[in-house]
């Protein structure tokens, strides 16, 4: 029995990607002053312009039960087992919603080999283990094989990044009042990070510039300790530019083109525009298993 991979639309893996490991992929969405906008990094300029206009804050809705039961319904019907890896449980109730339409469709179809994991993070850091299942799909894992690939590569990545500012974790209530209006006034430029499935914080610095120069500098560390590079891509938030910039310095460290990739309305609601970021695995692992 072959094994389909499927996802939600915060793991943000380029088109071509999916289409070629034939991932399956849930829609997230944002709802801002009675608009929804679909989690789609492709088609996302008229949800950061109403963004910016608005004096509301958007609310982001996780997909709907009966679309990941018609996704994985589909497979088995069609005699495949199925592995979805998703947002991490502390980031969204995707995850919960997973596992209830799992139990759904193997009411109706017992015989199934159905597997949900915790991709621990969000974006192209939930987006290398999603891949690094679908690859060992595509090799002719198993189930249980297929789920363990996605789980061991969530111990070698780093995702780290940083806002251009505070206010959009303010409005979100990510970050407190008193908290943010300190940071502004002191000009401190957080390096964030996922850690145990939710946003942390890695360091604090005064300048973008000098929040740049530590991400490259943690990259190059963890690339010389840890067995060397597998992936890298950088992120960026409606600010192709800024994005461009920096994957340039990435790509001249790694000595490798290294692939620009937006991030939808869904995960750019809570961090905002302008922020640029990087997402890496390493040969070797970072971090332990939990």
């Amino acid at each position: 029995m072959d094994v389909k991979v499927i996802t939600d639309s915060t793991s943000y893996i380029p088109r071509a990607q999916r289409e070629s490991l034939d991932i399956g992929v849930t829609t997230l969405s944002s709802l801002l002053d009675g608009v929804t906008y679909p989690d789609d990094p492709n088609d996302c300029s008229a949800f950061y312009a109403a963004l910016a206009a608005s004096d509301s804050f958007p609310t982001t809705s996780q997909p709907v039960v009966q679309d990941v039961v018609d996704m994985m319904e589909g497979r088995v019907k069609a005699g495949h087992a199925v592995v979805g890896v998703f947002i991490s449980e502390r980031m969204s109730g995707t995850y919960s919603t997973a596992l209830l339409a799992r139990d759904m469709v193997l009411e109706r179809y017992p015989d199934a080999r159905i597997e949900v994991v915790d991709g621990m993070s969000n974006c192209m850091e939930l987006g290398y283990a999603v891949l690094a299942a679908a690859e060992k799909a595509a090799d002719g894992g198993n189930a249980a094989e297929v789920a363990e690939a996605a789980h061991e590569r969530t111990l070698h990545t780093r995702f780290l990044f940083t806002p251009l500012t505070l206010e959009y974790l303010r409005r979100g209530g990510r970050i407190g009042n008193a908290q943010s209006l300190l940071a502004t006034l002191l000009q401190i430029k957080p390096i964030l990070t996922v850690a145990d499935g939710v946003t942390d914080t890695f360091a604090k610095v005064r300048t973008v510039q000098k929040a740049h120069d530590m991400i490259v500098d943690t990259f190059v560390s963890d690339i010389r300790e840890k067995g060397g590079l597998g992936g890298v891509c950088v992120h960026h938030i409606n600010d192709p530019a800024a994005g461009q910039r920096f994957a340039d310095r990435i790509a001249e460290v790694a000595d490798r083109p290294v692939d620009l990739i937006d991030i939808g309305p869904v995960i750019g609601t809570h961090v905002g525009p302008g922020t640029v970021g990087v997402v890496y695995y390493t040969n070797g692992p970072m971090h332990k298993s939990g």
